[in-house]
């Protein structure tokens, strides 16, 4: 009697504990800034490992390898959605198409070969034009209209981004030069901004559909260009541990769970609300030097922080 008493217990308890994290997962799943917080952590991660993988792994086929694994990964929770969502899809496929070419296969690859041939400075730094970009696309193809808070924060976060890629020394910006890397990511960065501002025209289907058709869509558009890179170029990937969990990395949390985080919160907050966020991406890759390289915590570090987080602060506010 004690022992059923028990089971029967244990099983409320499991039932209980699972409505709760059900409960949870939902609100994080409608909360945008802890969706856009994550999204910037998984890409300053990114950032730090395509700059680490140059040379090791080609910057094509690190590429195509991504979006090939995430939409494996992602295609057996997808199947039941793509059932359901194929009459949409049959009409929009051009649109979804373009967009993962553009969000996803021309975006990344650009980064990584960009990556290749500048430094993590220069990276760091074209970077933060994002949210100015997005800026710039919603209001040239959406006509949108930004309030005086967004202007301003975008230009304090900035402002944060250029304190901590120069380390506080101003005369630092003064003596870069943009070199064929800078040139590939800055167009890199002008699509992604695009990208963001024709999310909204997204089309009606399950975000899990939407995340595989988009991944697919990259991975497909790579495969040609990965092709040319090992048969013309002679750029193979070496099979190490360290490029297999590069893969793993990649595949994972700068794809599926970034790309998620990243679409949904433009769906909650509008692009160039959500767009300000990329600039806690080179606050993350400061943090992640200082804890993971042992780097120095400077008083510029401090500044910085300040300054991209009050900027985040004030744009990301509701109108």
């Amino acid at each position: 009697m004690i022992g059923a008493r028990c089971l029967k217990v244990a099983g409320l308890l499991e039932e209980v504990a699972e409505i709760m994290l059900r409960r949870l997962a939902g609100k994080a799943f409608d909360n945008a800034y802890l969706l856009l917080t994550l999204m910037a952590l998984f890409w300053a991660g990114n950032q730090v490992l395509g700059r680490a993988a140059a040379g090791e792994i080609p910057p094509v086929a690190l590429s195509f390898l991504r979006w090939s694994f995430a939409s494996l990964i992602v295609l057996p929770f997808a199947l039941p959605h793509l059932a359901r969502d194929w009459p949409v899809l049959r009409e929009k496929w051009l649109f979804v198409g373009f967009l993962g070419i553009i969000g996803g296969g021309a975006f990344n690859t650009l980064q990584y070969i960009g990556l290749n041939y500048t430094t993590a400075l220069n990276s760091l730094i074209l970077n933060s034009t994002g949210p100015i970009l997005i800026a710039i696309a919603c209001v040239l193809i959406f006509k949108d209209r930004l309030t005086t808070p967004q202007i301003v924060g975008t230009l304090i976060s900035m402002a944060g981004v250029l304190v901590i890629v120069s380390r506080g020394e101003p005369e630092t910006l003064l003596t870069l030069s943009l070199n064929r890397g800078d040139l590939i990511i800055l167009f890199a960065m002008a699509i992604t901004a695009v990208y963001t501002a024709y999310l909204r025209l997204r089309p009606a289907i399950h975000w899990i559909t939407f995340l595989f058709c988009m991944f697919l869509a990259s991975g497909l558009f790579n495969l040609p260009i990965v092709l040319v890179e090992m048969f013309v170029y002679g750029k193979f990937v070496q099979p190490t541990l360290f490029t297999i969990l590069a893969l793993a990395y990649v595949s994972i949390f700068p794809s599926i769970l970034a790309y998620l985080c990243f679409t949904r919160g433009v769906e909650l907050i509008g692009g160039v609300r959500a767009g300000i966020f990329m600039h806690l991406i080179p606050l993350f890759g400061a943090l992640m030097a200082i804890m993971l390289l042992g780097e120095p915590l400077g008083m510029f570090h401090v500044v910085g922080f300040i300054l991209i987080i009050a900027g985040v602060a004030l744009t990301s506010r509701k109108p």
